[in-house]
């Protein structure tokens, strides 16, 4: 499992696998739900197995530890 922050749209990524291919993401669900004010997305493979997550609005939903520690990796490489 792999995590990435994009500062730029306030986002993570949660990998469910080392890597994606492009075109492998073959649905994804959306969860928007008004009580958790936030976009959530599910992204499943062709198969329906759960590949990766991805969190906008990042700095609202997720504690603000796991942001900077995902910052500093940014900064390593």
């Amino acid at each position: 499992m792999k995590l990435t922050y994009d500062e730029e749209v306030d986002a993570v990524y949660i990998y469910l696998k080392s890597k994606i291919n492009p075109g492998e993401v073959k649905k994804t669900y959306s969860c928007n739900n008004e009580e958790i004010e936030g976009i959530i997305n599910l992204d499943f493979d062709d198969k329906m197995k759960l590949i990766g997550i991805e969190i906008l609005e990042a700095k609202n939903k997720l504690p603000s530890i796991l942001i900077e520690n995902l910052k500093k990796q940014i900064d390593k490489s």
